[in-house]
């Protein structure tokens, strides 16, 4: 595997577990707010986002790549109303599909296929991220200020379950 490759692979690992504390932070918001739905789907991004991590660790260890972890950045974002977190993780969805296809880039200029086809999986689950993400404050401007509404996102918010990755390395 080429350095620079094997670096950004690394650095993602990270990014990934900083995305894990940020998500546990709007969990920790909702949580101050009595939003447990919108709780409970934030804690479960922090478990998918840890997961990725460890997908990302791994991978260097089947390859015999030297893995260093680095301390992780506390989240700084300020919430002063529920819809700021979503807007927050949108964001954060947009910056990490960046992330992946920078590591994608160096790959595919490194001839690196078993790395690509590696990045694949992330390059969907992204997608849906940025999908999921965007509904989210979709759903929430169109429904979030009505308090019958917000009762009723919470609720389904609330109803989501963690499933781990199915990424075969």
């Amino acid at each position: 595997m080429e350095q620079k490759v094997a670096e950004l692979l690394n650095q993602q690992i990270n990014k990934e577990f900083y995305s894990a504390y940020l998500y546990l932070d709007m969990s920790n918001y909702y949580d101050e707010q009595d939003l447990d739905g919108f709780a409970n789907w934030y804690k479960i991004q922090a478990q998918e986002e840890r997961d990725h991590a460890m997908l990302f660790l791994q991978y260097l260890h089947n390859n015999g790549e030297k893995v260093t972890l680095e301390a992780i950045d506390k989240p700084d974002k300020v919430f002063a109303s529920p819809l700021d977190p979503l807007v927050a993780a949108a964001e954060h969805e947009r910056y990490v599909t960046s992330l992946i296809n920078a590591i994608y880039a160096e790959a595919y200029a490194a001839k690196d296929f078993r790395t690509m086809q590696f990045l694949d999986w992330f390059v969907k689950e992204q997608g849906e991220e940025e999908k999921n993400a965007d509904t989210m404050v979709k759903k929430y401007e169109l429904f979030g200020t009505d308090p019958k509404g917000l009762y009723l996102l919470n609720q389904e918010l609330g109803a989501r379950v963690y499933s781990a990755p199915s990424l075969v390395l």
